[in-house]
């Protein structure tokens, strides 16, 4: 059996909230005989979203094809114009909430085509993770004549998963309560032009001799916009909470970390500026609240977590509170060209996840797209 200990950063999805789920459709069928065979030999490189997690620790022992994977035939075509409200309550429970597992594929095969649904706890990994895994799945399930090219592909995509590598810690609670239902949730898909953006972004530069960032520029357009459709809601004051991708910043997490290698910057704004301010203003003051992230500066986050385990304040492991602000999460370099799992890449990518007062940014060729959930 193989074992290893949750991180700090972890505990924040040991209650099971926030499962990372992607429906994905491809117009050409997928044969997932050459999936199920990469999933059985990814289970030895990427055991731990295999496994089990049992007080603080992911347990894995032995792969099994029926705890990871499921497959319905369905004799009609499927549609992906469908509005993003349609197709989130047709398969928001296609995979079961209270499932053991941390991974799970559920896949559909229509007559036009066949739709993906990879569902990974958050426990087990974030956004980061979830790609690299398909990413790799998809390289070894595309067929190849090239001899001991899939042993190539998994030495070069080869994870590693010491999640405490950076400060020791071990999580010895049992039961965490589940989050609340959030109830019925209203779903704005907005298209905004990559150039538009751009051009915000060099006139932010002219007028105000600040550099901003096109995640900088979005999530302030989510601020401005969910200040005044939730106003009443949040009152006077609230927050924006920014997860940002640490691999890069912290040697010992690298690109090849798979877990959770990532943390949450927390902004705080009130109503009544927000409302008098444009764009430009807001993204100023989200990018000069956004530290330079250092080794220190994780670790005090680390450490803050370990302080709110400790005082036994569980209510405060999360990664917002969506009654006083919003979660802004940047997917806009999803790799769907790397999701290729032997028909070409998909035609359609739509989010799953969902929650209150959050916002999740994707893209196309000429556009962001701000999908906003209030």
């Amino acid at each position: 059996m193989k074992k290893i200990n949750i991180s700090q950063v972890d505990t924040i999805f040991a209650n099971g909230s926030y499962s990372i789920e992607f429906l994905i459709y491809y117009r050409k069928k997928i044969n997932t005989k050459n999936i199920l065979s990469a999933l059985k030999m990814l289970s030895k490189t990427f055991w731990p979203i295999f496994g089990e997690y049992h007080t603080g620790v992911i347990h894995f022992d032995s792969y099994s094809e029926s705890n990871h994977f499921d497959e319905t035939l369905i004799n009609q075509a499927f549609d992906p114009n469908e509005s993003a409200e349609a197709i989130y309550d047709k398969f928001r429970d296609s995979i079961p909430t209270d499932a053991k597992q941390l991974f799970f594929l559920k896949s559909f095969q229509y007559k036009n085509g066949t739709v993906l649904i990879p569902k990974l706890k958050h426990l087990a990994g974030d956004g980061y993770s979830y790609f690299y895994f398909l990413s790799t799945l998809a390289a070894l399930s595309r067929t190849t004549y090239i001899p001991f090219k899939k042993n190539i592909i998994r030495s070069i995509y080869k994870p590693h998963h010491n999640r405490t590598v950076l400060k020791k810690f071990h999580f010895d609670e049992t039961d965490l309560a589940p989050l609340k239902e959030s109830g019925k949730l209203n779903i704005d898909i907005e298209k905004i032009p990559k150039n538009a953006v751009y051009e915000t972004i060099e006139d932010t530069a002219v007028n105000f001799n600040q550099k901003v960032s096109t995640n900088d520029i979005l999530s302030a357009m989510v601020v401005k916009k969910l200040a005044a459709v939730q106003k009443n809601y949040f009152g006077d004051d609230f927050n924006l909470t920014i997860p940002v991708d640490v691999r890069r910043q912290i040697k010992e997490y690298g690109t090849k970390f798979f877990g959770n290698g990532i943390m949450f910057i927390v902004i705080d704004f009130k109503t009544e500026e927000i409302e008098k301010e444009d764009i430009k203003d807001i993204a100023v003051k989200i990018r000069q609240s956004i530290p330079v992230i250092t080794k220190e500066i994780f670790i005090k986050f680390l450490e803050h977590a370990e302080l709110i385990i400790d005082e036994k304040q569980f209510q405060k492991l999360r990664p917002f509170d969506p009654a006083h602000g919003l979660l802004v999460t940047n997917l806009s370099k999803l790799p769907a060209h790397r999701l290729n799992f032997g028909t070409g890449n998909p035609d359609a990518i739509f989010t799953l996840t969902i929650e209150k007062n959050s916002a999740g940014i994707l893209a196309d060729k000429e556009n962001f797209i701000l999908r906003t959930v209030y």
